[in-house]
């Protein structure tokens, strides 16, 4: 199978989702996996910290879920925008909400940004 990312040309500012990164943030994407069932996503909204506790998350991974630091979250704990879009759906911040912050642009920034009319 072909490498499809050449190491040696970099895109700058882009961080490569690979093993390590996976094994760095295995807890915190494992329990944002969880979110897919129904009942786990009840459980959270009813009751955050009792729900990441049974997750056994790591104090830095808590902080950054309480406060919706999406950035933190995929840069410094290794979550991967596939399972962390969970949580985001879950607590009312959908893709653009999360990619906004991820720029370090507002909403509505953000969304002047996208090409599809009317995107939301």
């Amino acid at each position: 199978m072909p490498v499809q990312v050449d190491r040696n040309r970099p895109i700058a500012d882009t961080r490569i989702f690979d093993g390590e990164e996976s094994r760095r943030g295995y807890r915190i994407n494992k329990f944002a996996m969880s979110l897919a069932r129904a009942e786990n996503r009840e459980a959270f909204a009813d009751d955050e910290e009792a729900y990441m506790a049974r997750w056994e998350l790591s104090p830095d991974e808590k902080e950054a879920i309480r406060e919706r630091d999406w950035r933190r979250i995929m840069e410094d704990l290794g979550g991967n925008i596939y399972m962390i879009i969970k949580i985001g759906t879950v607590t009312g911040h959908g893709l653009y909400q999360i990619g906004a912050h991820q720029r370090g642009e507002t909403y509505e920034e953000f969304l002047a940004t996208r090409n599809a009319s009317g995107a939301r």
